[in-house]
C-alpha cells in the first residue's frame, strides 16, 4: 500500500537520525513507501516492510508503524540485496 503521509521526527530519539545512520535520507524512505515493490514482515521486529527503489535506484527496506489508512511512522531503512 503506499502511504501518503509520513511522520518525521527529528531529535536524538527521532527515526530521522536513525535512518541517517545507514546513510539514508527520509526523501529515499519515502520514496519506497510511496511505491513499494513488495511487503512483508519484519523477521526481527514484527512490524511490517516495505521494499523499494529509490530514484537514485538503491533497493530498500522500510521498517515501519502504520498509524491509520494513510499515515506511516518510519522505523528504520537500510539497503538490502537484491
Amino acid at each position: 500500500m503506499p502511504w501518503l503521509e509520513v511522520i518525521w521526527i527529528d531529535g536524538p530519539e527521532g527515526n530521522v537520525q536513525h535512518i541517517a545512520l545507514h546513510g539514508i535520507s527520509p526523501a529515499e524512505v519515502e520514496a519506497v513507501l510511496q511505491n513499494p515493490l513488495d511487503g512483508d514482515v519484519s523477521d526481527s521486529s514484527g512490524r511490517p516492510i516495505a521494499f523499494g527503489r529509490t530514484p537514485s535506484g538503491r533497493f530498500l527496506a522500510v521498517v515501519y508503524e502504520p498509524i491509520d489508512e494513510i499515515t506511516v511512522y518510519p522505523i528504520t531503512a537500510f539497503d538490502v540485496e537484491e
